[in-house]
């Protein structure tokens, strides 16, 4: 099962309203706040790369308030 880990931006003060949106979206397992470069972590797993992608692409990167992402695709796990 193809897992990704998205690193997400913030317009300063959306964190909360972002996270809340993160939840109701299909694929995304976690989602936290985080202290760094980046705001908000989130752990994508699909039955399909191609449905990681049209998480990402088509759900996250679309919510209001996302400035940037950063993906990180799993290719091994423990």
């Amino acid at each position: 099962m193809p897992v990704a880990f998205v690193l997400i931006n913030a317009d300063v003060g959306a964190e909360e309203e972002i996270l809340k949106e993160l939840g109701k979206i299909e694929n995304v397992e976690e989602a936290h706040f985080v202290y760094g470069v980046y705001d908000i972590i989130a752990k994508i797993s699909a039955d399909s790369m191609e449905k990681v992608k049209e998480t990402v692409t088509w759900k996250i990167r679309r919510l209001d308030k996302v400035r940037s992402t950063l993906t990180m695709i799993v290719i091994e796990s423990l």
